[in-house]
């Protein structure tokens, strides 16, 4: 009998659900187990849904039995990839259950910027009245999108109810639902110079890192407004920094970081045209129920199939 074991808390009837989904398989809570008696788990399972410290040290131990490793997250740039790859592990991801509430952070972040509300909210917890002068709007604008996939679709869907145009960024060009015209990572630039707010939504791979840098930033409107709801390390913070200062943009709206937590005395904690966010864009109450239904879908794919179907990462593209 295969053994799944799980290092996400799922509730009693999601649980119930995923014996249900594979039921020749024993599934396994490793939450709230010690160390000692989760990693003898982990050692053993064939399946393992979620990520952390113990699967890690997992991996890189000899004779385990994994076969297919389900991240309870979209991004995948935390895993040791080459040792996945040399084990011939499957994995697969949570994409797909991020839309709603990363698309809604976007654009809170976005109208923030545009009508003023982070300086309010500053003022109100000093006890000022202090009024923004020469706010601005977002309906009309262009907006750009780097990295159109799921998130981006959704953002680019919200935008048109504010009649703006939407220009998209993909690897692969390919057209998209949504938006008015798609480019290649070619036309980078070109876009940005367009644009009035640029959403990065970018994973992080060997190709995206640092990949909007000082000649990237130049190239944007000083106008403009930079969302990063990526990966942090796909922006050269120094050079992002030095545009803010130096008025190469007019703000930036930010839910991750190359270095996290942010630390005490970090240039950008000083910046009043920025917002930051501890990396919580992803966050909903329905996050499990939504990753639940990618985790059903692929354990009926693997009884049926001996493999999951649905979000298998391309090891060598990282994402």
């Amino acid at each position: 009998m295969g053994k799944i074991v799980s290092v996400h808390a799922f509730d009693p009837d999601q649980a119930a659900a995923i014996q249900a989904a594979l039921p020749d398989y024993s599934f396994i809570s490793a939450v709230g187990l010690g160390e000692e008696e989760a990693r003898a788990q982990l050692q053993s399972a064939e399946i393992i849904l979620g990520w952390n410290r113990d699967v890690k040290k997992t991996l890189f131990e000899d004779g385990i039995a994994l076969k297919w490793l389900q991240n309870l997250g979209a991004g995948v740039d935390h895993l040791p990839l080459e040792r996945v790859k040399e084990l011939g592990i499957v994995v697969t991801n949570a994409s797909g259950v991020h839309p709603f509430q990363i698309s809604e952070s976007i654009f809170a972040m976005l109208l923030s910027l545009t009508r003023g509300v982070h300086r309010a909210i500053r003022s109100q917890l000093a006890g000022k009245w202090q009024p923004s002068p020469g706010l601005g709007e977002a309906h009309g604008k262009t907006l750009a999108i780097l990295g159109a996939g799921a998130i981006g679709q959704e953002t680019a869907k919200i935008a048109k109810a504010f009649g703006m145009k939407v220009l998209g960024v993909r690897r692969s060009g390919e057209p998209a639902e949504h938006v008015d015209e798609m480019y290649g990572i070619d036309r980078l630039e070109d876009v940005l110079a367009k644009s009035d707010y640029i959403v990065n939504c970018l994973p992080h791979t060997s190709e995206t890192r640092a990949l909007i840098g000082q000649a990237q930033f130049k190239a944007m409107k000083p106008t403009a407004y930079y969302i990063n709801i990526g990966r942090g390390a796909t922006t050269d913070t120094a050079a992002m920094i030095d545009a803010l200062r130096n008025g190469g943009i007019a703000g930036a709206g930010l839910d991750v970081f190359e270095q996290e937590p942010l630390p005490e005395g970090h240039p950008l904690w000083g910046l009043d045209n920025v917002i930051l966010t501890p990396h919580e864009s992803g966050n909903t109450s329905h996050y499990t129920e939504r990753a639940l239904e990618i985790v059903l879908a692929n354990l009926v794919h693997y009884r049926e199939h001996g493999a999951p179907g649905r979000n298998i990462v391309d090891l060598n593209a990282q994402y």
